[in-house]
């Protein structure tokens, strides 16, 4: 299978390059194709504006979605949005390496979204949810948390992890046509122990052996 991980954590030490790590490494081994974007060794920048296009559809005014709406038509992204694109296009699954930051995906990970997901390429008229195009394919996400499990219950302190990631869930993956597997969750790895996070990334390969044996989660009942 064709495998893409788009990895969002300035550290390569922390726990979430240890994930991605070994995700690479361990799906690689099993013989599955793997792709990458290392968001913060590419230098990615976030900032979604015409530096996404070399094409022009209205250079008196800028509306993304209609300066993407043309690009699909004349293959007019830039060269490393366009190189974006064809792995997400690629990929049979896709998963999102990153820690969690004030309740979000971090902005060099939002940013590559603003900036890759673009309309009539990713999504458009007619082609939403169920009918989206990437339909068929799978997305997950991997993350860490500050706070313990507990916090992150209904009637925890922060609020349910379910709602905290129904905007990416159903905003992003659903809303272009992905099926949702259920997240990979590291809860507050900076309070483990070495014996406790070398069982996590264990726990973690034996998750990604059986990936493609996964049914899709049911958003809100996970």
């Amino acid at each position: 299978m064709n495998i893409l991980i788009v990895y969002a954590h300035p550290e390569p030490q922390s726990m979430n390059g240890a994930m991605y790590r070994t995700a690479i490494a361990h799906l690689s081994a099993a013989g599955h194709q793997v792709k990458t974007s290392d968001l913060y060794a590419m230098r990615f920048d976030p900032v979604s504006n015409r530096e996404n296009f070399n094409s022009v559809h209205d250079p008196a005014f800028f509306k993304q979605q209609l300066e993407e709406i043309h690009a699909t038509e004349v293959g007019g992204f830039a060269n490393e949005i366009n190189a974006e694109q064809e792995k997400v296009e690629w990929c049979d699954l896709m998963i999102w390496q990153f820690p969690l930051w004030w309740f979000a995906i971090p902005a060099i990970l939002k940013g590559w979204v603003d900036r890759v997901f673009a309309m009539g390429r990713f999504y458009k008229h007619g082609h939403f949810y169920e009918t989206g195009l990437f339909s068929g394919k799978k997305a997950m996400l991997s993350l860490t948390t500050g706070g313990p499990a507990d916090h992150y219950l209904k009637a925890g302190f922060n609020g349910d992890l379910d709602g905290i990631l129904m905007p990416v869930h159903r905003g992003i993956f659903e809303f272009t046509g992905f099926t949702v597997l259920q997240p990979q969750v590291i809860y507050g790895p900076v309070r483990q122990s070495p014996e406790e996070l070398s069982a996590t990334l264990e726990n973690w390969k034996h998750r990604l052996e059986q990936i493609f044996d996964e049914r899709p989660v049911t958003i809100g009942a996970y």
